[in-house]
Order: structure tokens, then sequence, then C-alpha cells
């Protein structure tokens, strides 16, 4: 307690993207792209739900990496990573080898974060993102 007896205030919760006032102000160009980011991102989730699997975490963060996306239908597991650029052959371009290997050290991270998550089959798929263009998702876009 404060010293005239009233209690501390709450603290904000941190949310990934927004910065606590006082800080200082993020880049316009980056931020609008991290909104890009978020906007795809829903995007390719309706279309897995529309595609009947089940969202099973969003935005999962480690120390190895980020999963975009992790969904599930049936017995499969899929970890999705989503690219959004002016048209589908740059975003396909987009996904580096260095990307992959930190996906999939983050998948690791995930599945031992989530043991009770039944599944036979793990993929590895993307999902691009092109203004005007309906969503491509890519199954087993790539194996490490």
């Amino acid at each position: 307690m404060a010293k005239d007896d009233t209690p501390p205030l709450p603290r904000s919760p941190r949310v990934p993207g927004l910065r606590p006032k006082g800080e200082s102000e993020a880049d316009p160009n980056r931020q609008a792209a991290f909104n890009r980011g978020i906007s795809a991102e829903s995007l390719a989730a309706a279309w897995l739900i529309g595609k009947g699997y089940r969202i099973l975490a969003r935005r999962f963060r480690s120390g190895a990496g980020e999963i975009d996306i992790v969904a599930g239908r049936r017995h499969t597991v899929i970890f999705v990573e989503v690219k959004a650029r002016a048209s589908l052959d740059e975003a396909a371009e987009s996904v580096t080898p260095r990307q992959r290997g930190r996906i999939a050290a983050a998948a690791e991270i995930w599945l031992a974060q989530n043991p009770h998550v039944a599944f036979k089959d793990l993929r590895f798929d993307a999902i691009l993102i092109a203004p005007g263009k309906l969503p491509q998702h890519i199954q087993g876009a790539f194996e490490t």
C-alpha cells in the first residue's frame, strides 16, 4: 500500500505490438506492416476454419521463433506460416530456409507444451495472401 493508504493502480496487460504511453512511438510504416500481418493471419485463420480445421493457437511465440497459426483437423496438426505480399509469387518466395528452421524449432516447443493434443501426422503449411486474390493454402509447403 502507498503511504496514503490508497491501493496501487493495476498494471495494464502487455499487448503484443502495442507500447505503453510514454515509450517512443513506433515507425508508422512498421506499424502498418504489423497491422497488415494481423489482418492476413485473421483471414488465413478464417480460411482454415472454412476448410474444417480447428485453430489451436495463433501467434505462438517461443525463444526459437514464432508460429502464425497452429491448427488441427482429424489426427493432423499443421503449423502455418502466413505471408502477405503484393503478389502470390512474392509471398511464396518470402519464406526463407532460416525461417523454416525457426518455425520447426518453435513447433517442437509447442508440441512439448501441449502434450494433450493427439495427432498422427504433422505438417508445415503456408497460406499466401495477396490483394484481390483468394488465399492460397499450400499443404506441406516445406519439410524439415
